[in-house]
């Protein structure tokens, strides 16, 4: 069924099947029923079938189930080749760190990411709904839970450098009883993970703030910076890894002094793409003892904002199985690289290099474990229960704001589509398939 709704009907021919002639080969009854048609379920149980002899240290079973692979993958083929060519690059990866002696691939190279102007972030996120999805669910639930007020303050988390709010900014200037004065504050660090923008945080601000003072909007942009300094060195030092570092060190800045929050201001808490990279592993083994995920939202509750938005993609990454993530990854990243291949040549650079940005993501998911693999997506549904389990309670999006994501599927290729799902999810779904969900949460007890 998965290989159905891929669409690849190609046959690849193997240049050396000769190889599996052989009845004590390892690779033979993995490929059993698929040489001459390596459809996208061969390719996953090839993916397998080489993630167990990495787990097993045997890394002559890996090389010969990466050739093949190698055979197969390819970064101009068809979807399935494509996403291919990024787990192989993964998996030789991970094989340099586990068997480096048995290995003749050099796993160490790494791709060199390109830092983007605005105006290409702007084109990188309309490519397909993936991002545009939740800005403008987000946008919509932001804008009718901040309607009476006269001062709006957001709490932005997000990786995509503030692109979502030159259309916020731009309903507010429309609003009958005229615009509120808004404040956005976004943390000085970021997942260190693509899109990358070639300006700063404080460029975007002034860009911002020239945009909504032409819409006659007032507008005030902050950056929380919080100074590695101010810690001792024996607390640096204990840190596990600088990612986790530059996040525990966010979460103590994260105060309503620091943040200079008021009392007649409605305090918005956005988070796009984000609560993946905060740490889901609980650390110490009491029970009062959390993740780095759940005091995140414990303390952004204590702020008792109007609403909060959270918005992901609708897999669950965070197994500690490498087999488990395989196939979970596998078969959640097709739809990306399905989606760009209905309106995109295969050379076109600009879907390679957003297929580049989904194959980093891939490396840090299947390459790296332990504090390193900071790619620990969960799925809408966990995700809900850990906001209830926080204190939240989900609410329903409008009708107005379903028939704006609805508009906004339109403007796509026909696959995308939109459903409900429980505690009020929007989800955005192409060919059947969830890909990125929106929710809307407001502390309990304030919920009307």
């Amino acid at each position: 069924m998965k290989t159905e709704l891929r669409g690849n009907n190609t046959s690849i021919s193997l240049e050396n099947p000769s190889l599996f002639n052989n009845p004590q080969c390892s690779i033979s009854g993995a490929l059993k029923g698929c040489l001459g048609s390596l459809d996208g379920a061969c390719i996953e149980k090839l993916l397998l079938h080489c993630a167990s002899a990495l787990e097993h240290n045997d890394g002559t079973l890996a090389q010969q189930v990466m050739w093949v692979l190698n055979n197969v993958a390819s970064l101009v083929g068809d979807p399935n080749q494509r996403l291919a060519s990024w787990f192989l690059r993964a998996l030789i990866s991970r094989a340099s760190k586990v068997c480096p002696t048995a290995m003749n691939f050099d796993g160490s190279s790494t791709i060199l990411r390109r830092h983007m102007s605005v105006t290409e972030l702007a084109v990188y996120v309309d490519l397909i709904p993936w991002h545009r999805f939740g800005f403008c669910a987000s946008n919509s639930a932001i804008f009718n839970a901040v309607e009476g007020y006269s001062k709006v303050h957001i709490l932005d988390f997000s990786i995509t450098h503030c692109m979502q709010w030159p259309t916020l900014i731009d309903a507010l200037a429309k609003r009958p009883e005229g615009p509120p004065s808004l404040r956005i504050t976004v943390p000085s660090c970021r997942p260190p993970v693509p899109p990358f923008l070639n300006v700063s945080c404080e460029e975007v601000g002034l860009r911002l703030s020239n945009f909504a003072k032409f819409r006659d909007v007032p507008f005030e942009f902050n950056v929380i910076d919080h100074d590695p300094f101010s810690f001792t060195s024996s607390e640096i030092m204990s840190k596990e890894s600088s990612h986790d570092f530059h996040f525990e060190l966010l979460l103590n800045h994260l105060t309503p002094s620091m943040l200079n929050l008021r009392d007649d201001e409605a305090l918005v808490i956005n988070f796009q793409n984000w609560s993946r990279y905060l740490s889901d592993e609980q650390k110490g083994n009491s029970v009062q003892d959390s993740s780095l995920r759940d005091a995140f939202l414990r303390t952004v509750k204590g702020f008792n904002p109007c609403i909060v938005v959270v918005v992901d993609e609708d897999s669950d990454l965070s197994a500690p199985s490498l087999s488990s993530r395989i196939t979970t990854c596998f078969n959640y990243l097709w739809i990306p690289f399905d989606a760009l291949e209905t309106f995109l040549p295969k050379d076109s650079c600009q879907r390679i290099e957003y297929e580049s940005d989904i194959g980093h993501k891939i490396e840090n998911i299947i390459s790296f474990e332990g504090v390193q693999r900071i790619e620990r997506l969960e799925s809408g549904i966990k995700l809900a229960q850990r906001m209830k389990n926080a204190g939240f309670l989900s609410v329903p999006f409008r009708e107005d704001t379903i028939g704006e994501v609805r508009s906004l599927l339109e403007e796509h290729a026909g696959g995308w589509g939109m459903k409900r799902e429980e505690d009020h999810m929007l989800v955005l779904t192409w060919k059947g398939h969830n890909s990125v969900f929106a929710t809307a949460w407001v502390p309990s007890g304030l919920q009307d």
